[in-house]
C-alpha cells in the first residue's frame, strides 16, 4: 500500500472541506477527489469522532470498483468499512444494514433509496453526503434531485464533487448549490433564479427554448457562491501530458452531399411546419448526425447506410497508427455495429476484465460509449490515441471521456482525432462544445483558488 502524501492542491482542498461543512469541490479530473475526500472522512471519523455514517452517491461505474478501489490502495484508508449498495433491491437492503462507515450507492438508485428509509420511519442517519459528479443533479425537475433534496439537510456535512459544474451553462448550477446550501445562494426556486439572473434567448411566439445571463450576472453568480466553492484546474497543478487535438475533415462525394443536403431541407421544413419543442429540436438533430456517421435508423429497428467516409477515415488512423492501441467513442448502435464489422479486432468496454486487457495494451480498438465511460475509469496505461467517430453534444461527457487517457500518469502525448463531416450537422456539434467551454471556464477561473505554486 502507498503512503499518502499530500499535494499542495490537495491539502488546500482537504483545508477547504474542514472549514466548509457544506462545500463544492469543482476539481479538474486527475487532482484526486476521492482521495481527498477519503482522506478527510477517515479523520474526522477515526480521529475527529465528528462522523460515524457516510453516504455516497456517485455513477455505476464508479460505485462499483472506484471508492473502494482507492481506499485499498493508500495506508491510512485502509481500515475503512464500506458497504456498496449495488445490485438488486435484496443486495441493496443487506448493504444497507450492514455496519460500515461508508455506504456506497448508484444515482440511479437514490430514489430507490429515499422510499426505503421513508418505509422504515424516514431513519436518514447519514451525517455525510458525498455527491461524487454533482453534475448528474443539475436538472432540478429529476426525481433523483427532488428526492435527495428532502433527506440532505438532515445531514451535517455535504461535499458535491465535479469537475464540470456548468456543463451546459449557468443554468445548470441552481440545483447543485440547493443540494449545498438549501437555497441560500441562489434563491430556493429555479424560478426565481432565472428571472434575477437570465433573460430569453431563443424562442418563438409561443416558446422560449433557452435563456442567456443578463448583463453582469455571471460574475454575481459567481459571486455568490465563491464561500463554499473552490475551482482547480489540473493545468494549473499537474505536469500533464501534451494534448494534440485533430480535426480529421470527411467529405461526403457528391451525390452524398447532395442527399444529405435534400435529407436536411426536408427535415428542417417538417420541424418547422410542427410545434417546436426542446424534444423536437433535439430529434432533428440526432437525425442529422446519425447521416453525418454513415447510417440512418429505420422504422422497423433496423438501419440504412448513407456512407462508409468515416468508416473509411478510421481505418486510415487504424493503419497509421500501426497497431497502437486506439480508444475509439462513438454515439449510436448502428455505429458500433458497423465499426465492428469493418474491424474484426475492435471490442466494446463492457466489464472490468476489458479494462484490465486495455490497460495491459491487449485491445487494439476499444469501443466506447461516451455515457457509459464518462467517471472514473482510468485507462491512460493502455494507449494514448482517441477516435471520435461521433461527437457527443455534452462537454461534461466529452471532457470526461477525453480524461480517461488525458490525465496524470499517462506517459505520451494524447492525439484526439474528431471525424467531422464536412458540410454536416457535425461541424455544429464542434462549434457548440467549443461555446459551452467557454462559458464554463469563466466559471471555473472565477471560482479558482488564488494561490501559486
Amino acid at each position: 500500500m502507498a503512503v499518502f502524501k499530500p499535494h499542495e492542491y490537495q491539502e488546500i482542498a482537504i483545508d477547504k472541506i474542514y472549514k466548509t461543512p457544506k462545500v463544492g469541490l469543482f476539481l479538474d479530473m486527475g487532482l484526486g477527489k476521492t482521495v481527498i475526500t477519503l482522506t478527510v472522512i477517515e479523520d474526522l471519523i477515526y480521529n475527529r469522532f465528528e462522523l460515524t455514517k457516510v453516504l455516497v452517491i456517485a455513477p455505476l461505474r464508479v460505485a462499483e470498483d472506484t471508492w473502494s478501489g482507492e481506499s485499498q490502495k493508500w495506508e491510512h484508508l485502509r481500515h475503512l468499512k464500506i458497504s456498496r449498495i449495488l445490485g438488486n433491491p435484496e443486495k441493496r437492503r443487506k448493504a444497507l444494514v450492514e455496519e460500515a462507515d461508508i455506504y456506497i450507492i448508484n444515482r440511479e438508485n437514490v430514489v430507490w433509496l429515499t422510499n426505503e428509509l421513508s418505509g422504515i420511519g424516514n431513519n436518514w442517519d447519514f451525517d455525510m453526503v458525498v455527491i461524487d459528479e454533482l453534475s448528474s443533479f443539475k436538472s432540478p425537475k429529476a426525481q433523483r434531485f427532488r428526492a435527495l433534496r428532502k433527506y440532505i439537510t438532515r445531514s451535517e456535512r455535504v461535499i458535491g464533487l465535479t469537475g464540470t459544474p456548468a456543463p451546459n451553462g449557468l443554468m445548470d448550477l441552481w440545483s447543485q448549490v440547493y443540494l449545498l446550501d438549501s437555497g441560500e445562494r441562489l434563491g430556493k426556486t429555479i424560478t426565481g433564479y432565472r428571472e434575477k439572473y437570465f433573460i430569453p434567448n431563443q424562442r418563438n411566439q409561443t416558446t422560449i427554448f433557452n435563456y442567456k445571463p443578463k448583463s453582469g450576472a455571471e460574475e454575481a453568480i459567481k459571486e455568490k457562491i465563491s464561500d463554499i466553492c473552490i475551482s482547480m484546474k489540473a493545468d494549473d497543478w499537474l505536469d500533464m501530458p501534451e494534448r494534440i487535438d485533430n480535426i480529421q475533415s470527411v467529405k461526403l462525394s457528391g451525390k452524398e452531399m447532395k442527399a444529405y443536403e435534400k435529407f436536411e431541407r426536408d427535415s428542417y421544413m417538417r420541424f418547422i411546419e410542427g410545434e417546436v419543442t426542446a424534444a423536437s429540436a433535439a430529434a432533428l438533430t440526432n437525425k442529422l448526425l446519425q447521416y453525418s456517421n454513415g447510417a440512418m435508423y429505420t422504422p422497423n429497428g433496423g438501419y440504412a447506410k448513407t456512407s462508409d467516409k468515416k468508416l473509411d477515415m478510421l481505418e486510415e488512423i487504424v493503419d497509421v497508427s500501426a497497431g497502437k492501441p486506439i480508444l475509439c467513442f462513438y454515439s449510436f448502435k448502428h455505429d458500433l455495429k458497423r465499426i465492428q464489422e469493418r474491424f474484426s479486432f475492435a471490442r466494446k468496454l463492457e466489464n472490468s476484465e476489458d479494462i484490465t486487457e486495455w490497460n495491459k495494451g491487449d485491445i487494439r480498438l476499444l469501443l466506447v460509449h461516451p455515457a457509459g465511460a464518462g467517471h472514473g475509469l482510468n485507462l491512460q496505461a493502455g494507449g494514448n490515441i482517441i477516435v471520435w467517430f461521433g461527437l457527443t453534444w455534452s462537454l461534461e461527457l466529452y471532457q470526461q471521456a477525453n480524461a480517461r487517457l488525458y490525465r496524470q500518469g499517462q506517459e505520451n502525448a494524447v492525439i484526439i482525432h474528431h471525424l467531422i463531416t464536412e458540410g454536416t450537422a457535425d461541424e455544429n456539434v464542434l462549434k457548440s462544445l467549443q461555446g459551452k467551454e467557454e462559458v464554463q471556464e469563466g466559471l471555473l477561473n472565477a471560482l479558482k483558488v488564488k494561490f501559486v505554486r
